[in-house]
């Protein structure tokens, strides 16, 4: 233990933990799917849990060509549904890693 009561050698180590904590949570939502829908499932969104859009599904009653608003509408909330999905699904995978932050290292607001 250092002057002062640091242990910088423990702080490291923590520190490279967490990384591997945090690196292993990303890969993991990467490679996680959630699904937003809207107009009752006539719209759907999917989502990596990493935020990013790879699909879109329209179920043919849903297309207009009078009422397209309402179709535009619909791929607008079903891709919010999804990334408020991909969110929660962040949350709760790096939630626990990222709240070890504060106390371990004395950091705060981390």
């Amino acid at each position: 233990m250092q002057p002062g009561g640091l242990d910088v050698q423990a702080l490291m180590q923590q520190a490279a933990e967490m990384q591997r904590g945090l690196a292993a949570a990303q890969e993991q939502l990467a490679a996680a799917e959630v699904t937003g829908s809207a107009g009752g499932g006539m719209v759907t969104a999917t989502m990596t849990g990493a935020g990013e859009l790879t699909g879109i599904t329209i179920a043919p009653a849903a297309v207009d060509p009078d009422d397209l608003e309402t179709l535009q509408d619909l791929v607008v909330a079903a891709v919010r549904d999804a990334s408020r999905e991909a969110a929660e699904l962040a949350e709760s995978a790096m939630g626990p890693l990222a709240g070890g932050l504060g106390g371990g290292l004395g950091l705060p607001g981390l």
